[in-house]
């Protein structure tokens, strides 16, 4: 261990301590504050945040993230950012009662319970906790540590936290993904045991009467149907509408749960939505859907999942239509660096 240093946040007024061998993030988890943030690799910026006082040494990161002229500013990225002295940090990018609503960042031990095929390119995971605890919340995330490597790659659950000691999550394979190929190859089997670390995110339901839209695409489904579930499970009955995005028919899936749903959930809708094939639903990009569909965004909550081009097409969507950029909640299923959604 390091060199502790300590970490003033404003405008909230939290102070921690963190270890110079640790990021600031990271020791933020580690004592269960819930700061912003996405990938954790420096890649997408949500974790950016403004220097006022202090210094820090940064490990890689994109300048896509954080320009070179913003370095010189001021700014940084949280998650590839390391005291070397006390810290006074402002934070552009927050929500007070979702930051000082963590779980604290632990280890756990699982056992793979089921590996099975939800369509051509996407399988479902089942793993069950044999060693620790892993709470979390619906829409939250996980690193699962890949066998005989240090590396990792983070998946969102799709079950409920109610689910006690157990994980589901949708996992897309893709050509070479180093932990997707494990599933696709049959390299990964039953009874098989691996590391998972987290809760991680913030991709959590606020707690407002607003209506709320959901947007997603592919693997993307598997934190908003844990919260489509924790809705039913709570009783939560605010207006919602669920637009799902795919290729073709084949795509589909879930789909007798989500029409479930419907009636389960006053007021709840689910349209899905294919680009590449003609069928008797919608048709197109799940944007154009979207903004032919609805009127009157300014009043909702959004929260967005999926890979990148569709998550920024739908944040800059929604914000012509009048979303309030604060209302607009996201997770990007990346694939580079330790993600691989």
């Amino acid at each position: 261990m390091g060199e502790k240093h300590a970490v003033r946040l404003e405008p909230v007024g939290i102070e921690f301590e963190v270890d110079e061998d640790e990021t600031v993030l990271n020791g933020a988890f580690r004592q269960g504050l819930m700061l912003m943030h996405g990938c954790k690799e420096g890649q997408c910026g949500a974790c950016k945040s403004f220097l006022l006082d202090g210094e820090v040494d940064l490990d890689r990161y994109s300048t896509f993230a954080l320009p070179d002229y913003e370095l010189d500013e001021g700014w940084t990225l949280l998650c590839r950012a390391h005291a070397v002295t006390d810290l006074e940090v402002e934070l552009i990018n927050y929500d007070e009662e979702i930051l000082r609503s963590g779980v604290e960042l632990r280890t756990a031990r699982a056992r793979v319970e089921a590996i099975e095929p939800l369509t051509r390119d996407i399988r479902r995971l089942v793993l069950s906790i044999v060693e620790g605890e892993m709470p979390f919340k619906s829409g939250q995330y996980v690193d699962i540590g890949i066998p005989g490597t240090d590396d990792y790659r983070s998946f969102s659950m799709a079950n409920l936290p109610s689910d006690d000691g157990r994980l589901e999550f949708m996992i897309k394979l893709y050509p070479g993904g180093v932990f997707s190929s494990l599933l696709a190859d049959g390299a990964l089997q039953v009874g098989d045991e691996l590391d998972v670390t987290g809760p991680y995110g913030v991709f959590t339901l606020r707690d407002t009467e607003r209506p709320i839209l959901f947007i997603g695409g592919g693997a993307g489904m598997a934190p908003i149907l844990s919260l489509l579930r924790s809705m039913a499970e709570r009783g939560i009955s605010r207006p919602a509408v669920y637009y799902y995005g795919a290729r073709e028919e084949q795509d589909l899936f879930h789909l007798e749960e989500l029409n479930g749903l419907q009636t389960m959930l006053p007021g709840f809708r689910f349209v899905a939505a294919l680009s590449d094939s003609e069928w008797e639903g919608e048709t197109g990009l799940i944007t154009d859907v979207v903004e032919r569909s609805e009127q009157g965004l300014d009043g909702v909550d959004a929260y967005l999942c999926g890979p990148p081009p569709m998550v920024d097409a739908a944040q800059e969507m929604l914000m012509r239509l009048g979303v309030d950029e604060a209302r607009i909640h996201y997770d990007k299923f990346t694939t580079t660096a330790n993600t691989e959604e």
